[in-house]
């Protein structure tokens, strides 16, 4: 089990898989106001770095479960170089459907709505492990400005216009599933470079130390096109945030 080998290797040297520079994430920690011991849960936790620095700065407890072999160690290592390896848990495994044995004050999942089949779905199933009064945290994507052509949204990765919703239309959405808006905490354009750009190094020391690896060839055609694509369309039209849901 593990996910597609171009995204352990372009994020091979990140510790956040999302545009929340470090800061932005102290600051979302700081923003929930969390107490000493609340237990959090994390679906699709990458390298670890939330419950890692969470629980080195708020003293929280916490479960992460990724499906990238890879950066499930890293964040195993992350827990032990930050001295918190018996606070935090992480699993390599699907996070699809998964509950946790024991309620959370926070469940949440940055970037890989996939788990649920989408947003809705995938708040259904964090609501699954939150306790009463607990506080779901979902990273999503939405539109800076709605791309002019279906071209466009392609080039942000998306399959539409219609993937993505404008940030106020976002918002009531989740009114709209009964959710009260309580925090978020934005992605800005130095985060969006450094999630970004940082993979293009990353992607040429990988072809240094790879060349004769059957993999070379589409790293390379990635990394020539990406600079571009990502100036063009992903910087311009594409925002990201993390959004803190308390049901009503």
């Amino acid at each position: 089990m593990d996910i597609p080998r171009i995204f352990n290797i372009t994020e091979s040297a990140h510790r956040i898989h999302n545009p929340l520079t470090p800061e932005k994430l102290a600051t979302l920690g700081a923003a929930l106001r969390l107490e000493w011991g609340t237990r959090v849960l994390d679906l699709g936790s990458g390298s670890g770095e939330m419950l890692c620095t969470w629980a080195r700065d708020y003293g929280i407890m916490g479960v992460g479960i990724d499906m990238s072999q890879l950066f499930s160690q890293q964040a195993k290592l992350r827990a032990e170089d930050l001295g918190v390896a018996d606070r935090v848990e992480f699993i390599h495994g699907d996070a699809v459907g998964y509950v946790a044995d024991e309620k959370v004050g926070v469940a949440a999942c940055l970037g890989a709505t996939w788990i649920g089949g989408g947003v809705v779905g995938t708040i259904e199933l964090l609501a699954k492990s939150l306790r009463s009064e607990g506080i779901i945290l979902i990273g999503e994507p939405y539109w800076l400005r709605l791309p002019p052509t279906q071209e466009v949204a392609k080039g942000c990765f998306a399959n539409s216009i219609s993937d993505f919703l404008m940030l106020p239309e976002l918002l009531a959405s989740f009114g709209e599933l009964d959710y009260d808006v309580v925090e978020m905490v934005l992605a800005d354009q130095e985060g969006w470079d450094r999630y970004e750009a940082a993979k293009w190094l990353t992607m040429r020391r990988w072809l240094a130390a790879n060349p004769s690896d059957d993999f070379a060839k589409e790293v390379r055609a990635k990394l020539a096109l990406e600079p571009k694509r990502y100036a063009a369309y992903t910087r311009e039209y594409l925002g990201w945030g993390v959004f803190a849901l308390m049901a009503r």
